[in-house]
């Protein structure tokens, strides 16, 4: 008895439309380990890239020595880091475009190099989030494909069970696990793209609080260089985190 209703058994049995549910199930599973897996890895390299140039951007370092590095390792860069060189090659631009003019402008100054960070920043976001509106998919929409799945296999086993004169316990048991199984590997499938998808959405949003934290500590760092600086005067100060 157990044997002839163990999981591959009533895989086997079941009607053509339960077993293409089971698969396209089990396929979007495999796919969605893959994507979490993926994210974990991603995640975490974000995580320590950012903390890795945050202790370098406090280490009392020129902004410009800083600027050169990130410039020179722009492909290996974090999103910090990518977003501090958007910011700062912005605030050169401007900053050699008024000297060039010999004017002043530290409101244009600072404004110009936050938008760059705020457009960069949301550059960085859409990649750090990309694949998660796919574990969210799997999350919400797994259970109802199984759910089909054992609708489906119910009706079948009903059908079939129309043409008997005496129907039993015995007979009806195989024909609704069949049905079934559509529902657990529907439910197999979406829970760890659930508990994936909070975990992490709520990563995303402490990488998200990090770097926009720190686009208002460097707005700073930059505000007190411009106010530190000579009007129209082309060469400033190095700066530094500190802002000396």
């Amino acid at each position: 008895m157990n044997q002839d209703l163990s999981i591959v058994h009533l895989f086997l049995n079941a009607s053509w439309v339960v077993k293409g549910v089971v698969v396209l199930l089990l396929f979007i599973s495999v796919m969605s380990w893959a994507v979490i897996f993926s994210k974990l890895f991603s995640l975490k390299r974000t995580s320590n890239l950012n903390e890795g140039f945050e202790r370098e951007f406090w280490s009392g370092k020129a902004l410009s020595e800083l600027f050169q590095t990130a410039a020179q390792n722009a492909k290996s860069n974090g999103p910090m880091e990518r977003i501090f060189a958007s910011g700062m090659r912005e605030f050169q631009k401007i900053q050699q475009s008024l000297a060039a003019r010999r004017a002043t402008d530290s409101g244009l100054l600072l404004d110009g190099s936050r938008r760059a960070m705020r457009a960069s920043l949301q550059r960085e976001l859409d990649v750090i989030e990309s694949n998660l509106s796919f574990l969210a998919s799997v999350a919400s929409v797994s259970p109802y494909v199984g759910l089909f799945g054992t609708v489906w296999g119910i009706m079948h086993a009903f059908t079939g069970l129309a043409a008997l004169q005496q129907v039993t316990l015995a007979t009806v048991a195989p024909g609704i696990a069949e049905a079934l199984v559509a529902t657990a590997i529907g439910l197999f499938a979406a829970i760890p793209a659930v508990v994936a998808y909070n975990r992490f959405a709520r990563q995303i949003d402490r990488i998200a609080n990090q770097m926009e934290t720190y686009i208002e500590e460097f707005s700073n760092i930059l505000q007190r260089s411009v106010a530190m600086q000579q009007p129209a005067t082309p060469a400033a100060t190095p700066m530094t985190a500190s802002g000396h």
